[in-house]
């Protein structure tokens, strides 16, 4: 049995970075959404334009994280 580590070691790379991917752009839609007010609303803050863009924001970032995860789901379940 022969391993080929330099395969082994892209495949590691690459699960790492798109895992990494995957968290921030969850994070960064979390915080979008608590931007837009979707948790208790600050009294300071104004809705508006602002909130329209965190919100567009918070769902591009989470269709993303959604579009990684069904790819990995396609990639793994014969079809």
């Amino acid at each position: 049995m022969d391993i080929d580590w330099g395969a082994l070691a892209g495949v590691f790379g690459v699960s790492l970075g798109i895992t990494v991917v995957v968290v921030v752009m969850f994070a960064l839609g979390l915080a979008a959404w608590a931007r837009a007010g979707h948790e208790e609303p600050a009294p300071d803050v104004s809705r508006g334009r602002h909130q329209k863009v965190a919100v567009v924001t918070a769902v591009l970032c989470f269709a993303a994280c959604l579009a990684v995860a069904a790819y990995g789901i396609d990639l793994i379940v014969p079809g």
